[in-house]
C-alpha cells in the first residue's frame, strides 16, 4: 500500500509491542464517513458521529481536520480521548497520546499521519451524554466516559468533555477519583462534583458559563450512569 493510500485507510493493525493486541488505525486523510462505515469502528464512534455530524460534513472532513479544528466534530474527538487514542506523525517514529498532543500550543506544526486506538479492551464500558437546543443542533456541552473494570473494581476511567474549556475537547482529571473504587452512586456523585469544580467554561450565545458548569456535572452523572448500566451487561 502506498503512503498516500495509507493516509486514506481505516484499518486494523497489530501492536508492535504485543502481537495479540489489535489497533484501529485511522489515516489522517480518511473521511469521518469512512471512519463511521469501517466494520471495526467502536460503537462509540457511531454514537458521536451519526446524527451529530451531518452526512455531507462527514464526507468532507478528514480525521486530521477533525482533530485540529475546534468545531468540526468535538464529540468524536472527545470519544477518541476517552478511548486513549494515540497520534502518529509523518517522518517520525514516535507516537504520543492524543491528549498530550492537543495540549501543545501549536500542534498544527506537526503533520499527522494517523490516529490509533486499541480495540476490544476487556471489560470496558462507555457512556455519553449531551445537551443541545434541539435534537438536530450540535451539543452545547457533552461528556464521554470510558471505564475499564475488573471484578467490579475500576482499573481506569477517562472522562472527556466538550463545551466547558477553550479546547474543543479535554480529559477531566476528576476521573482519577474512580480508580480502585466501585462504579457506584457515591463515586459517581463525587466525580460529578469534582468535574463541576474543575471545568473552566465560557459565556456565549448558546449558554452562560454557569449553565455550562452545571451541565458538566449533570452530564457526567448521566454518562457514568450509562457505564454503570453497561457493567450489568458484561
Amino acid at each position: 500500500m502506498t503512503t498516500k493510500a495509507k493516509e486514506y485507510a481505516v484499518r486494523v493493525v497489530s501492536s508492535e509491542e504485543d502481537a495479540v493486541e489489535t489497533w484501529l488505525s485511522l489515516g489522517a486523510q480518511a473521511s469521518l464517513q469512512a471512519v463511521l462505515e469501517a466494520p471495526d469502528s467502536p460503537e462509540l464512534f457511531c454514537h458521536t458521529l451519526a446524527g451529530v455530524v451531518a452526512w455531507q460534513q462527514r464526507n468532507e472532513t478528514s480525521v486530521a481536520q477533525a482533530v485540529l479544528s475546534p468545531n468540526a466534530a468535538p464529540c468524536w474527538v472527545a470519544a477518541l480521548l476517552a478511548l486513549g487514542a494515540r497520534v502518529a506523525f509523518r517522518q517520525e517514529q514516535q507516537e504520543e497520546q492524543l491528549a498530550d498532543f492537543l495540549k501543545r500550543a501549536e500542534p498544527h506544526r506537526r503533520q499527522l499521519a494517523a490516529v490509533r486506538l486499541r480495540l476490544r479492551v476487556a471489560e470496558r464500558v462507555w457512556g455519553e451524554a449531551h445537551v443541545s437546543r434541539t435534537p438536530d443542533d450540535r451539543p452545547i456541552v457533552a461528556v464521554v466516559a470510558a471505564v475499564d473494570v475488573t471484578d467490579g473494581v475500576v482499573r481506569q476511567a477517562c472522562l472527556a468533555l466538550t463545551g466547558v474549556w477553550h479546547e474543543q475537547a479535554r480529559l477531566a482529571d476528576a476521573a482519577e477519583l474512580m480508580a480502585g473504587g466501585m462504579l457506584d452512586e457515591d463515586h459517581i456523585q463525587r466525580v460529578a462534583l469534582a468535574v463541576k469544580r474543575e471545568v473552566k467554561p465560557y459565556d456565549d450565545f448558546l449558554g452562560s458559563a454557569e449553565y455550562r458548569r452545571a451541565m458538566a456535572s449533570v452530564l457526567t452523572r448521566r454518562a457514568l450512569g450509562d457505564c454503570q448500566r453497561g457493567m450489568n451487561r458484561l
